[in-house]
């Protein structure tokens, strides 16, 4: 059974898939913050913004893997387009298997994640984004898409350049300096060209 804090469709807002439609699998739990306000400032993880304690969200609850594939197909609108899944979280590597990869795969699923990248991955997923903290060491090395959140303290993104992903992307920190991050982020792709803006398109477009 997996713990979910949520199941919603909507358009993915951040990364290279910004734009597409996709049925998000929100796990519960992270290995790098409680998820309570009370243990953010001794978390690793001081900047998250998504909610992922408990079970209570749209669709929460625990599941076994053909319950999620039922689920998934009832979301997804269309029979002639393959369902693109975002596996999301807290940390979703801390409860993702190859029983849930493969099951995915036979019901025809384009599956993607976001993690943090400090824990291994099943083999199977199509596409793999990392978003890595600082103090924390990465067991995912390579993937599909490095996405930076910028600026962290004590990290810069030049530590992430030569590892093996097909994008690198930067994203401001959001919160009350969204602003000059954006520009921090800006300034620094244009001065390294290897990276690529991204963007919480989601949240300028009021998507729920």
């Amino acid at each position: 059974m997996y713990s979910l804090k949520e199941i919603f469709y909507t358009i993915q807002g951040e990364g290279l898939h910004t734009g597409r439609p996709a049925v998000f699998i929100r796990f519960a739990g992270c290995n790098l913050w409680s998820g309570h306000e009370k243990h953010r400032a001794s978390a690793i993880c001081k900047f998250c913004d998504t909610e992922f304690v408990g079970t209570n969200g749209n669709l929460g609850g625990k599941y076994t893997v053909f319950q999620l594939i039922e689920i998934i197909q009832k979301l997804w609108p269309s029979t002639s387009v393959v369902p693109f899944i975002v596996l999301t979280g807290g940390e979703p590597a801390m409860q993702i298997d190859r029983e849930l990869i493969d099951g995915f795969k036979k019901s025809g699923f384009y599956i993607s994640i976001e993690t943090n990248g400090t824990l291994a991955l099943p083999e199977g997923i199509d596409w793999v984004c990392v978003s890595p903290k600082s103090d924390t060491t990465l067991e995912v090395i390579k993937g599909d898409e490095l996405k930076f959140v910028f600026p962290q303290a004590d990290v810069s993104p030049d530590r992430f350049e030569k590892l093996d992903f097909k994008r690198h992307s930067l994203q401001p920190m959001d919160g009350i300096d969204i602003v000059p991050n954006t520009k921090l982020v800006i300034d620094y792709c244009k001065a390294h060209p290897k990276w690529n803006v991204s963007l919480q398109t989601h949240k300028i477009l009021q998507i729920p």
